[in-house]
């Protein structure tokens, strides 16, 4: 594609050229404290069911339910060898196939009793019955939960096969810098499954940038600031320089300063300065690439009606942030966004170039945040 400069490039003609050829990176085996929140990738299915043997539930008396047949607390039943005492967790002894709480078996004669009876697999949890052999252990492209690590924890297993694409974060520094627009950024990134290299903080002007920007070490680099028409805006000629830019001024609201490109086959995404703008093009650009490159499964949308309505300019793609209440999308924000509703907003979704937007209680569909943002 012929890098494209000063006329709007629609969002979805950007968003292909920026994945075009973008594949998810190798995967990496990971100890389990440290997989958390990353997105899986294929690993071999459970080789034996679970638990592999019956285990106990509670903590009780092991028993045999047959020898228990009419016990109860008005006509206690002796038994003749004394119970296994087992705890919670514990495999069952052989012969065992239920557990009885521990004050129902009175110990205090010559001989132990039983003041009731239990049915069979009482207080048990069978072999097999937590995941059968040849399910997966974790959902490939999914995010790793913390039940995802109980089941991998529980079949004995230690580490757990992720993709985390590396990307490089570089802060065109303003004039009275501050980079909290790019550890929000960096934050957003982490939370998406990818691994940041410390932030790099370079000089405004084209030839730092430039430099910067080095051999494109990384799977993913992120530029933020100095996309725009300032006098010190120079990131766009850095990139221009390099040979790197695709395309600049994405039709995206807010974040139309946006730009794309290609250096040594790494995708590149500079971000406008602005927390809000640089938000939405998180939204709209950087976290479809870094799903790809971490294989990650489609993100569902959640489908509710607007509460109210919500209009567009056309030939723009709006970032519209959103508010759960009961069974409706409440907007928050469309296009230009405080940091209030930034912390606020439970979804968001994007107005099509092509829409002046929806009426009041029309369906639509939305993506949830993954917290934290």
């Amino acid at each position: 594609m012929q890098p494209s400069v000063g006329a709007l490039t629609g969002l979805e003609a950007a968003l292909a050229a920026l994945l075009d050829g973008v594949e998810p990176v190798a995967p990496t085996l990971l100890p389990l404290d440290q997989t958390l929140g990353k997105i899986g990738a294929a690993m071999p299915p459970l080789a034996r069911a679970q638990p592999i043997r019956d285990t106990a539930r509670t903590d009780g008396w092991a028993c045999r339910a047959l020898d228990l047949a009419g016990a109860s607390a008005y006509s206690p039943l002796p038994l003749m060898a004394m119970p296994v005492w087992i705890e919670a967790g514990g495999a069952m002894p052989e012969g065992c196939d239920c557990v009885l709480d521990a004050d129902l078996i009175d110990c205090s004669g010559p001989m132990p009793q039983a003041l009731d009876e239990a049915a069979p697999g009482q207080g048990v949890r069978r072999a097999g019955e937590d995941m059968a052999a040849g399910r997966p252990l974790i959902i490939a492209g999914d995010r790793l939960s913390a039940a995802d690590l109980l089941t991998v924890r529980s079949a004995g297993i230690g580490e757990i096969a992720v993709r985390m694409p590396q990307v490089r974060l570089i802060d065109v520094a303003a004039p009275t810098s501050d980079t909290f627009t790019a550890h929000f950024i960096a934050d957003l990134a982490r939370a998406s499954g990818a691994t940041v290299f410390d932030i790099e903080t370079v000089a405004r002007d084209a030839r730092s940038v430039a430099q910067a920007l080095g051999n494109a070490a990384g799977d993913l680099i992120i530029l933020i600031g100095g996309t725009g028409a300032g006098r010190a805006d120079a990131t766009v000629d850095a990139l221009a320089a390099r040979g790197a830019l695709v395309a600049h001024n994405i039709a995206l609201q807010p974040g139309r300063t946006a730009a794309i490109g290609r250096l040594v086959g790494v995708p590149i995404i500079a971000l406008p300065g602005a927390p809000d703008q640089a938000f939405a093009g998180f939204l709209a650009l950087v976290q479809p690439a870094i799903d790809r490159l971490t294989g990650r499964s489609a993100p569902r949308q959640t489908v509710l009606a607007l509460e109210r309505k919500i209009s567009s300019t056309v030939g723009l793609a709006e970032i519209v942030l959103l508010k759960q209440e009961q069974d409706r999308w409440r907007p928050l924000a469309t296009g230009d966004f405080s940091l209030e509703a930034i912390r606020l907003a439970d979804a968001w979704l994007a107005i099509p170039g092509g829409s002046e937007g929806w009426a009041a209680g029309t369906p639509v569909g939305a993506f949830v945040f993954d917290d934290p943002r």
